[in-house]
């Protein structure tokens, strides 16, 4: 899962716990530690991006009650529509 175009990479340092550094190194496969742990942090980052918009469609739909801007821009349209 790695990106078309390779951007230059920033050196940093953390810390990790021991159960993350054992399956690091136990699913890395042919890459290095470094790669693997960048492909968990973008899976991480999508899954986390998508949630989000999950809880922003949850919370449209939900919110019934404040949709009069909504209805009264529809109903300004069919009267519009109704006239044509």
């Amino acid at each position: 899962m790695r990106p078309a175009a390779r951007e230059p990479r920033i050196s940093k340092s953390y810390t990790i716990d021991p159960d993350v550094e054992s399956y690091v190194s136990s699913t890395r496969g042919d890459h290095s530690a470094s790669e693997r742990v960048n492909e968990l942090l973008r899976r991480a980052i999508a899954n986390e991006k998508y949630e989000q918009l999950g809880r922003e469609a949850a919370q449209f739909f939900a919110s019934d009650a404040d949709r009069s801007g909504t209805k009264a821009f529809q109903e300004a349209s069919l009267r519009t529509l109704s006239r044509d």
